[in-house]
């Protein structure tokens, strides 16, 4: 029996009102399950970033449910809601987010500092992730003195290294050349064949829709398909 991480349950998201009224997203239900390669996909507008950022506790559901291990986050206070995330999800955005004046090592290190964890233990999983990412030596680096592509394998690590139950991906390619793109999916497939991560993307990529196990497809903030290949 496959168990589950995420479930989002009869999910709504509003804004405005009257005739302003915007459904962003409208009525969806949807669970995945541990070890997923799922990728949300449809137009702009269709909803699906908005389902990831509600998915991850960055934005509040107009009303319906989202429960992550079997927990209701969308009932929680901003200060619970914050720590869970901090333990429970990682975040990958397209923009990648790094901390500018944190070196290689210390951005992925942040985290787990924020969770208590040791020195020792810091070091050696920073070690490690840096090493399945490709990055070995440049844990001193600046993100500025890196290429995007560089920047968006740091953006991996420190999202895997606090070993979270699930991994949310904002369009993690699109500020990407193509062949960097490819060989960043290319890792991300092979974390979570190699060590069961479960991955949930927003994205417009064919690449990455290629690749994923599952597609499901959202129109006008609705579920219109949901395929398992």
């Amino acid at each position: 029996m496959k168990e589950t991480v995420i479930e989002t349950r009869h999910l709504n998201r509003f804004f405005g009102e009257g005739e302003t009224l915007v459904k962003a997203l409208n009525d969806v239900s949807l669970t995945i399950q541990k070890g997923e390669f799922t990728a949300l996909v449809g137009p702009s507008g269709s909803g699906k970033s908005t389902l990831l950022h509600l998915m991850g506790g960055l934005d509040e559901p107009t009303d319906g449910e989202i429960l992550l291990d079997n927990t209701n986050i969308s009932q929680m206070s901003e200060t619970q809601l914050s720590q869970f995330r901090r333990d429970h999800i990682g975040f990958i955005f397209q923009a990648y987010n790094l901390i500018p004046v944190l070196s290689v090592e210390e951005n992925i290190e942040y985290i787990m500092l924020l969770q208590g964890i040791s020195s020792h233990e810091r070091k050696k999983r920073t070690h490690d992730i840096l090493e399945k990412v490709g990055l070995e030596g440049k844990q001193n680096r600046l993100p500025s003195q890196l290429s995007g592509g560089q920047q968006q394998r740091v953006a991996v690590a420190r999202a895997m290294v606090s070993q979270p139950r699930i991994i949310l991906a904002d369009e993690p390619t699109a500020n990407l050349d193509s062949q960097t793109g490819s060989d960043l999916i290319a890792l991300m497939r092979q974390l979570n064949q190699e060590q069961g991560m479960t991955f949930v993307f927003s994205t417009h990529d064919t690449k990455i829709m290629e690749q994923a196990d599952r597609l499901v497809h959202l129109e006008d903030g609705a579920i219109v398909e949901d395929e398992v290949k």
